[in-house]
């Protein structure tokens, strides 16, 4: 039986819903929101149409492991977000909520994530020692980023 993880993040900005839903509907962006050590690279052509259906590929290395990710996105409800589903690469299961919700002013960015690692018992472990901790480190450098790249735009 596989074990489903759960990740969270939030984060309130000083943008309008309309802004922030365009930079996000935009997969050419998500290079800006990733760490360097990612060496995340887009293999889709830009631009990348952005609706139900949309597949995404890209590489990027994971402890020096280099890895080739296919994405769909499964769902797709403008301004108020999408999901995408990993159809290939490194968990059994990649299962991404995006939410935006305009709130005091400004908008709330959400990111649920559930995953699940390949392996059993042994890819729990590594969640336990390594993933888990992972994916904390780079949504906060995502939070960074987008407080950084909002921020100038509001100024």
């Amino acid at each position: 039986m596989m074990s489903i993880h759960k990740f969270i993040s939030k984060q309130l900005i000083p943008a309008s819903l309309p802004g922030v839903f365009r930079f996000f509907n935009r997969p050419e962006n998500l290079e800006r929101l990733t760490p360097d050590f990612l060496r995340f690279n887009m293999m889709t052509p830009e631009p990348v149409p952005m609706h139900a259906g949309s597949v995404i590929d890209y590489s990027l290395r994971i402890h020096g492991i280099p890895v080739h990710w296919r994405t769909m996105i499964i769902d797709y409800d403008p301004p108020n977000g999408f999901v995408d589903f990993q159809l290939n690469g490194p968990y059994q299961l990649w299962h991404h909520q995006h939410r935006f919700r305009a709130r005091d002013g400004g908008t709330e960015i959400e990111d649920v994530i559930h995953y699940s690692m390949p392996f059993g018992p042994v890819g729990d472990l590594m969640n336990r020692l390594l993933v888990r901790r992972d994916i904390r480190r780079i949504f906060g450098f995502r939070r960074h980023r987008i407080s950084e790249i909002f921020k100038r735009a509001t100024t």
